[in-house]
């Protein structure tokens, strides 16, 4: 994506977030797809809601955070599927491994064991390994890492 399309996405987030009391689950259009994509972005890692810049600082990129935060009131609560063992569970947020088979995780290159639960819109990059553990939504986990037992990645935490 071009950072022409980002800036786009930015500003219809920043004045959706700003006029926030109006988004709900009714809403349609530019406001939904810029929160989808921007979802998206963050599930694939080609955003994130931190960088870190040449200098060493961080760079944290408050739209994305905000489109997170919409998605709430643009989703329902539903039945999700695709949790442990074939669970299922009552949310807005919908599993990362939603209708994954074996393709999906063998090109994904982590490990995710039995109880490793991740929301939609975390990335895990390759060579991770997920022990039973919980990583939340906009969260990105980088390549190397393993998340162990019990243990919980917050919602946009960065870690790796």
């Amino acid at each position: 994506m071009s950072l022409t399309d980002l800036s786009s996405l930015e500003t219809i987030i920043e004045t959706a977030f700003d006029n926030r009391d109006s988004v709900n689950v009714s809403t349609k259009g530019e406001v939904r797809d810029a929160v989808d994509t921007s979802l998206q972005l963050l599930d694939s890692g080609e955003a994130r809601v931190a960088e870190k810049q040449a200098d060493g600082n961080w760079k944290v990129n408050q739209w994305l955070k905000k489109a997170v935060l919409l998605s709430f009131r643009l989703n329902d609560m539903e039945i999700v599927t695709g949790g442990p063992g074939e669970a299922t569970w009552w949310d807005k947020v919908p599993s990362k491994f939603e209708n994954w088979g074996e393709n999906q995780f063998r090109a994904a290159g982590f490990r995710a064991v039995p109880n490793a639960v991740v929301r939609r819109s975390a990335y895990v990059a390759k060579n991770v390994v997920l022990m039973p553990s919980f990583v939340n939504l906009g969260a990105y986990v980088d390549e190397g890492t393993m998340v162990d037992t019990w243990a919980t990645v917050g919602s946009c935490a960065q870690i790796g």
